[in-house]
């Protein structure tokens, strides 16, 4: 283990780096927000590690406000984005580094701009001009051969080195591809521009017998001290709407004794705090006998905590362990109140297991149950969302000693999933505040998402290139809605023919779309078909008409 020099030294290492050879590549890696948001990404701190560990590579770490001691040059620079909102940051750390913001007026001294993770997988089109490369899937699969072939071309002309990265599965060079539009502004296709270009771009799937795990421990992170083991990847269940699920099948689960205890003991010997990943982690085949052997007397002394768990997984054992190692409360996604919502969503939960979850984690000793839920859900009407509260209100008077919070967010659609072609509704704002009137009053913790972050998260998610224009209007001005919708206008006032027309607002927001459709990440393949995709979105809507007997168990 070795700790880092200031402006970082309280980090403990669960890996050993490698000293960087002579002519080694230098690299920064970036993440848009600050170092204590950042190092609690587990994306992030692996893709470091897989860096860090190789001797032609020099990597330093870039955060908002601070990071590794700066090279006075870079050849590589890259950036690990999780979250839309965070994308303009991008163009704030290129500015900062001196990096020509635009792909196309970087020259051959400049580095090679590359990004990966999960919003940068699903569409990466509206920062598409600000990247010279974008790695789409699993980083254990992509990175390899990637900085293979950056180092195998490194002497090429900048043009050569972007033409050898394109032919890497998973690796795409935007500025090799062109969108191509009709004479009313839609878009027809995204196309190479050089025959020996790959006309689609297929995301990367890391098939290994092991997951990740933190590859480094520091009481500055957000959450502080934490050893954080995935355990599964992906999701069994198939929400329609659900990005974790669907862009990162298949399901997948590393073993007991090979993968997951050899990860929690990698961390215990530099922490006692234990968080157990993934977006369905109690469906892990082993996870009854993982709870087991975390119930072992040599583990008293450590607090495990477990992400958001399936509410119809959650057992009288899962409730008595985690009280006994810390936790306090338990989470789970119920999405909706409602019976019908919870069909048409593919949510595979009775009301009667969302009740028996509350009653486990109350005899278990457990203080709290957080819930999640949306609102604004396709086919959603305002008796779904009196079911969310009259669901929430029987809980607390059924566990009246059970602390109860409800987190709920608009609905927004997500490229590859089965719901991409839903809009944003204007009517989740008005039934966010619906809650809020019938919860509050009632003792339960409400926190809702802002419905105005939610639009422009969509225009974001839903956008093509054309939208690139727009985050580099916004610059200084992003954490403002405001600011966005003004940076919106300002583009569109554009004199005519100096830039492609921006789609409407509204459609890209609020309109339905056509399965037929052309969609601005079509040429990039997701880990379901197009047409699979609209086939379950009509197993949803099919759903919606059903509305089944209304029953809420006390």
């Amino acid at each position: 283990m070795h700790a880092l020099p200031r402006p970082l030294n309280q980090e403990i290492l669960l890996f050993e780096p490698s000293t960087p050879e002579a002519g080694a590549l230098r690299a920064v890696l970036a993440f848009p927000s600050t170092y204590s948001v950042g190092i609690t990404s587990l994306g992030f701190q692996v893709v470091w590690a897989t860096l860090a560990r190789r001797t032609d590579l020099d990597v330093r770490r870039l955060f908002t406000d601070r990071g590794d001691p700066p090279h006075r040059h870079c050849d590589l620079f890259g950036l690990s984005l999780s979250w839309e909102l965070d994308g303009p940051v991008l163009l704030d750390l290129l500015e900062q580094q001196r990096i020509p913001l635009w792909s196309r007026q970087r020259g051959e001294d400049d580095p090679i701009v590359f990004g990966g993770g999960p919003v940068l997988t699903a569409n990466p089109e509206p920062l598409a001009p600000f990247f010279d490369a974008v790695l789409l899937g699993d980083g254990e699969q992509l990175l390899p051969d990637f900085v293979e072939a950056v180092i195998a071309h490194r002497q090429a002309p900048r043009a050569e080195r972007l033409r050898a990265l394109a032919r890497v599965p998973g690796v795409y060079v935007p500025a090799l591809y062109a969108p191509r539009y009709d004479s009313a502004g839609s878009l027809l296709a995204v196309e190479p521009i050089e025959a020996d270009i790959p006309a689609t771009v297929a995301k990367q799937t890391w098939r290994g017998n092991t997951l990740s795990h933190s590859m480094v421990i520091t009481p500055e992170a957000a959450w502080p001290s934490i050893h954080m083991v995935e355990v599964v990847r992906s999701c069994p269940e198939l929400c329609r709407f659900c990005l974790a699920s669907y862009l990162t099948l298949p399901f997948r689960t590393p073993s007991l004794d090979d993968g997951l205890i050899p990860a929690v003991e990698a961390g215990l010997g530099a922490t006692r705090r234990l968080g157990l990943l993934g977006a369905s982690v109690t469906q892990h085949p082993q996870f009854a006998d993982l709870l087991s052997w975390l119930d072992q007397d040599r583990f008293d002394d450590t607090r495990v905590s477990v992400s958001s768990v399936r509410a119809a997984t959650v057992t009288p054992q899962l409730g008595r362990i985690l009280a006994k190692r810390g936790s306090k409360s338990l989470t789970i996604a119920i999405e909706s109140g409602s019976e019908r919502m919870r069909q048409v969503v593919n949510k595979k939960l009775a009301t009667e297991e969302i009740f028996a979850a509350a009653r486990y984690a109350r005899e278990g000793g457990l203080s709290g149950l957080k819930l999640y839920g949306m609102a604004g859900l396709p086919t959603e009407d305002d008796d779904d969302i009196e079911a969310t509260a009259d669901l929430l209100l029987a809980l607390k008077n059924a566990s009246p000693c059970l602390r109860l919070s409800l987190g709920v967010s608009t609905f927004v659609p997500k490229a590859h999933t089965p719901f991409q072609w839903e809009p944003v509704r204007p009517e989740a704002e008005k039934r966010l505040k619906r809650l809020a009137r019938r919860l509050q009053p009632k003792g339960i913790d409400l926190r809702p998402e802002s419905y105005g972050w939610s639009v422009i998260q969509a225009l974001l998610s839903r956008s093509d290139r054309r939208l690139a224009a727009v985050i580099a209007a916004v610059r200084g001005r992003h954490g403002s809605q405001g600011g966005w919708k003004t940076a919106y206008r300002s583009v569109c006032e554009q004199p005519e023919g100096s830039l492609p027309p921006l789609p409407p607002w509204q459609d890209t927001i609020h309109g339905h779309w056509d399965t037929e459709r052309v969609l601005p990440w079509e040429h990039l393949e997701g880990p379901l078909p197009k047409a699979t995709l609209a086939r379950h979105r009509q197993e949803a809507l099919a759903a919606a008409s059903v509305r089944p007997a209304c029953a809420t168990p006390g």
